[in-house]
């Protein structure tokens, strides 16, 4: 990649991130970085607009602390125009994505006991996944808990949280989920859950979470947690927080800078830098075993009658737990 191109970018990043980014003082601290990282000559070596992408972004998070920090090649973006509604042609695109993903549900099913199991891969529009949001919960209602799978979630709209949790609080307990807060004009949007779902599940519910659990999968998490409504099995979750906006860059570059700052209403504080910490840590890759044998033994076992029934779950708890030991 040409000297002139490449210092452009590094300017238009560093004015960009200053103008944008939630901390004006973290601003000016990424800002000045990349620009003494440039007059070093520090980026020579970026040969393709895709290197350079690369180590722009590992230095922004290096010196922001703010894993959602990034520079990616897409020349064919274009941004919206402030305030306006997206084009007929651009939902239509997310619509078909949305679909093709299932509204971000991979997988519904019960488990050995009537156990319910949730995998949430991407947290969809609100408009275009509520629906198999809703038909997962139909399916789901009449089970004893539910395993909700967020290892694998990187995140998506926070509306589409608060429509999840909704499905997961008794009819009329509506609950303050969120607050995100953005730096320009000091705009706020606030989350609560909506009591106009159609199905209210009250019994337990287990949320797996990994490392790779980012972003909204995290308010997810967090929110289950801090309003005291689910157990959480697995590791310490990514520690993004902050929600951003795309900025475009010369030479075909983007920039995501976070714009604003999740408020969690409980707390008074958010999971940036330092994640969501499970009630229960375990190996990502164990937790669902660790999720499920808990449940049969301190939910389902106790409430079997049948002699027989009970002694087939007992051995599968026995075999979940050998699997996941460590």
């Amino acid at each position: 990649m040409a000297a002139p191109a490449r210092h452009a970018v590094v300017r238009e990043l560093a004015r960009s991130v200053e103008e944008n980014y939630v901390f004006p003082d973290v601003a000016k601290k990424v800002a000045a970085h990349l620009r003494e990282r440039d007059a070093k000559n520090a980026y020579a070596g970026a040969d393709t607009v895709s290197t350079l992408a690369e180590m722009l972004t590992d230095d922004m998070r290096t010196s922001g602390k703010d894993l959602h920090f990034s520079v990616h090649f897409d020349p064919q973006f274009k941004p919206a125009p402030a305030n306006a509604a997206p084009s007929a042609e651009a939902l239509d695109q997310q619509r078909q994505e949305s679909e093709r993903l299932a509204g971000g549900i991979f997988r519904a099913e019960r488990l050995p006991g009537n156990i319910g199991y949730l995998d949430v891969r991407g947290f969809e529009p609100t408009m275009f996944s509520a629906a198999s949001i809703e038909a997962a919960m139909t399916l789901l209602k009449n089970t004893e808990a539910i395993i909700l799978d967020l290892r694998k979630n990187g995140g998506g709209e926070g509306e589409t949280v608060a429509y999840l949790m909704s499905h997961f609080f008794a009819q009329g307990d509506r609950r303050h989920l969120n607050d995100m807060i953005f730096r320009k004009d000091q705009r706020s949007e606030q989350y609560w859950t909506s009591t106009a779902v159609g199905v209210h599940y009250t019994r337990p519910v287990y949320v797996l979470t990994s490392k790779r659990t980012a972003s909204a999968a995290e308010e997810c998490a967090y929110d289950f947690q801090t309003q005291k409504r689910a157990t959480l099995v697995g590791e310490v979750t990514a520690g993004a927080a902050n929600p951003g906006d795309f900025f475009p860059l010369s030479s075909g570059l983007v920039a995501f800078i976070s714009t604003g700052q999740s408020i969690n209403p409980v707390t008074r504080t958010n999971w940036e830098g330092v994640g969501v910490k499970p009630d229960l840590a375990v190996p990502a890759d164990r937790a669902l075993d660790v999720a499920n044998a808990k449940i049969l033994r301190e939910v389902i076992i106790p409430k079997t009658g049948d002699e027989r029934a009970r002694t087939q779950l007992a051995a599968e708890a026995e075999r979940l737990e050998k699997a996941s030991a460590w």
